[in-house]
């Protein structure tokens, strides 16, 4: 079995973009049948306009509590040391603002609620890169639907029958044919134990490191094929203006709410590759 990937360059898909067209648009002259075409879930809810604007919210005590004490000395002393987070990230923790940060840990512990929230990023899906200003993007609701929705969408329009996978970029830890997700999923055979425990357990004990696909339309498959597809994915894609609001914002030579639409329509951008697979 051999594979092949097409990764398709797009103009930053904004609020209120029809990412069906752009994705038919994208594979309609490359697909073939059993093609399975796999998306960012962060382009995704971005075109859905499903952000929010972190500055309107007012942080609670709590919250500072969490951008402060808990990120900036546990995260970046005993417990990123514990968990192996790079030099790195630990000198972008001693620095997390403390200000934007709160605001930020106001919206994961809203959404997310207070177990993800302990995370240090990406609580419960929620991501600040490759957004503008304090934007950030919340998780899809109903993954499963809007893969269908794509999946039918382009047999619709080319008459090839594929599947279809939604990628977020957090991390699913396995160790054999269990595996441990950062939320729940609807992806057959990924459970979860909690965003922050699975985080720690996962680095802890050095299990396998994978992207996390949260929802397939198509043909079925095991979870590991699933894992193995989604870390594929992650590489072929890029990061866009930066993997980070860190990188983003050190890429752009700005702040971190300095990032502009502007700024982000003029980097290239990979939200859809597919995946095929040739039989020998």
């Amino acid at each position: 079995m051999r594979i092949k990937t097409i990764s398709f360059k797009s103009r930053y898909w904004k609020p209120d973009t029809d990412f069906t067209t752009k994705i038919i648009e994208a594979v309609s002259h490359r697909l073939e049948e059993g093609d399975m075409i796999v998306v960012s879930e962060k382009a995704l809810s971005t075109a859905c306009s499903n952000i929010v604007n972190e500055s309107i919210f007012k942080p609670s005590s709590l919250a500072f509590f969490l951008s402060s004490f808990w990120v900036r000395k546990v995260w970046a002393g005993p417990l990123g040391w514990a968990t192996g987070l790079r030099k790195k990230t630990l000198e972008n923790l001693r620095t997390y603002p403390v200000l934007e940060g709160a605001s930020h840990k106001q919206v994961t512990l809203k959404y997310a609620g207070f177990l993800q929230s302990l995370r240090h990023y990406s609580e419960g899906g929620i991501d600040a890169s490759n957004l503008p200003y304090s934007y950030v993007s919340l998780p899809l609701k109903k993954p499963w639907v809007i893969a269908d929705k794509i999946r039918n969408a382009v047999t619709a329009a080319t008459g090839k029958t594929v599947t279809v996978l939604i990628v977020d970029g957090d991390t699913t830890y396995s160790w054999r044919n269990i595996h441990l997700a950062p939320r729940k999923v609807s992806t057959p055979g990924l459970i979860h134990i909690g965003g922050f425990t699975t985080f720690v357990v996962g680095r802890l004990l050095g299990l396998k490191e994978r992207q996390t696909p949260v929802a397939l339309s198509g043909q079925a498959m095991n979870p590991d094929r699933a894992l193995w597809y989604a870390r594929l994915y992650h590489k072929l894609c890029g990061g866009g203006a930066g993997r980070t609001v860190w990188s983003m914002s050190t890429n752009m030579d700005t702040t971190f709410t300095g990032v502009t639409w502007e700024m982000l329509e003029a980097v290239d951008h990979y939200p859809l590759s597919i995946i095929r697979i040739i039989e020998n």
